[in-house]
């Protein structure tokens, strides 16, 4: 029998393997939950998409500890000013001159930043001393190199600044972008991730059926489909061709005629008919008639006599569109009419333009011109009591009432071409269809302006 040593502490081992059993059980439990997590469907967590990540990359230069002694750091949105070096630009976020030069050395790497141009944007994160003494500690700086690279740079943990830049995967894609009025038709389409370009394209192609200072109004729909390059973030860096434009319940489908000389695009409403027409309504954007065909009394010469056209009042230099396509006639002065312009037609219909200030670049006889083509602009050149473009209409060299003129209709597809026309008005009422809902709000993220908060939120 083993003695008994009282200055030996008993070793008690049941204890102890009680508790590695234990534990060892906790263990395989735990790995166990965590395996049957992983395989319930919904459990798993997403993955971030890259607007996500980019806005995450914000938050953590951003929100990354300051020094003792500093408030926690904000968001400085500042643009290049005339003549300023983009030194002095960071400096302006209220960050001391050495702060500033370093950055720039850093960037120095990546960008030219001696050759800077006014307007040009960044985004500082800029920490204030406690009490507002001293200058701000520049936390973390954000730029746009080019439209699909962003470039930061960040303080690691040991104070240092590091470069680092993000390149966006640029694809190819066709947008719907559909919403409803909400001020003008350009701010209303720039919402929903319509571009300059596309919202010009849509607004001349209306031009002639919609009067846009009057005939729209709060809350009518409109929908455009058109190619487009974007980011992986959503953001538009380049627009391409209209291919479908609604507005009011109007639509215009594009289509390419293979017997098109040009090779321009043409578009047709849903039964195929070119939707030009043959001449414009309105010759003048947006212009309202003062005078109309017919029998009046001259406001300069005081006497009855007949007014071979119609007056559309508008300011003088107010751009003044072809009504057709054709070639130009006569570019000269004519009498009463003082700057006087006329465009032959087809089918011997003729258009003529009186009062004219100024003809636009390269109008001379002999030039062919396209409907809706700015020719010249608004005066009050010859007898003329002030501004107003004087609009003639020709059939076989007599002068007619240009409003209700029966003047032809544009081309109707039929034939091969027509079934192919349906086929791609088929593919276009498909994507509508599925992605035509109205948008609310800007789809179209600003990563370098991104608010800090609503970001921080956002990812949590």
């Amino acid at each position: 029998m083993q003695e008994f040593d009282p200055r030996r502490s008993a070793t008690r081992w049941a204890p102890r393997i009680f508790i590695a059993v234990a534990g060892l059980a906790a263990l395989g439990l735990g790995w166990k939950l965590t395996a049957d997590d992983a395989k319930t469907p919904g459990t798993e967590k997403a993955a971030l998409d890259p607007a996500a990540l980019v806005a995450l990359q914000h938050v953590a230069f951003a929100s990354a500890e300051a020094q003792p002694g500093f408030e926690r750091p904000e968001n400085v949105a500042v643009k290049v000013r005339p003549g300023e070096t983009l030194q002095g630009a960071v400096q302006r976020a209220g960050v001391a001159p050495e702060e500033a030069q370093a950055v720039v050395s850093v960037l120095q790497g990546a960008i030219d930043t001696v050759n800077i141009k006014a307007g040009m944007a960044f985004e500082a994160a800029i920490a204030q001393r406690r009490g507002q003494r001293g200058p701000a500690r520049l936390v973390g700086l954000s730029m746009r190199a080019s439209p699909s690279s962003t470039l930061t740079v960040s303080r690691t943990f040991d104070g240092a600044l590091r470069l680092r830049e993000l390149e966006e995967k640029v694809r190819d894609e066709q947008k719907v972008a559909c919403g409803e009025m909400n001020g003008s038709f350009y701010e209303s389409v720039a919402n929903v991730g319509g571009t300059p370009a596309i919202i010009s394209q849509a607004a001349k192609l209306f031009s002639h059926k919609i009067d846009f200072s009057r005939d729209i109004k709060e809350g009518d729909r409109f929908c455009l489909v058109f190619d487009r390059k974007v980011t992986e973030s959503g953001r538009t860096i380049e627009a391409g061709d209209l291919e479908y434009a609604e507005v009011k319940g109007q639509k215009f489908y594009a289509f390419d005629r293979k017997g098109d000389a040009e090779g321009k695009t043409q578009f047709f409403d849903a039964l195929g008919k070119n939707i030009k027409g043959f001449l414009l309504r309105t010759p003048v954007d947006g212009a309202r008639i003062t005078s109309t065909f017919g029998q009046r009394k001259h406001p300069v010469l005081g006497y009855t006599r007949a007014h071979k056209g119609v007056d559309f009042g508008a300011g003088t230099g107010t751009p003044i569109l072809a009504a057709g396509d054709g070639v130009v006639l006569e570019a000269r002065r004519w009498a009463g009419y003082g700057n006087w312009l006329r465009i032959r037609h087809s089918g011997q219909w003729d258009t003529g333009y009186g009062h004219i200030s100024r003809y636009a670049s390269g109008i001379r006889p002999g030039v062919h011109v396209r409907q809706g083509q700015v020719v010249a602009y608004v005066g009050s050149t010859g007898l003329a009591t002030g501004p107003h473009l004087h609009y003639e209409v020709w059939l076989k060299g007599e002068r007619i009432n240009p409003v209700g003129a029966k003047v032809p209709q544009g081309t109707i597809l039929a034939g091969s071409e027509l079934a192919s026309f349906k086929s791609q008005k088929a593919r276009i009422d498909r994507m509508l269809a599925d992605g035509g809902a109205t948008v609310v709000g800007d789809d179209t993220p600003k990563l370098a302006a991104a608010d800090l908060d609503r970001v921080k939120s956002s990812l949590r």
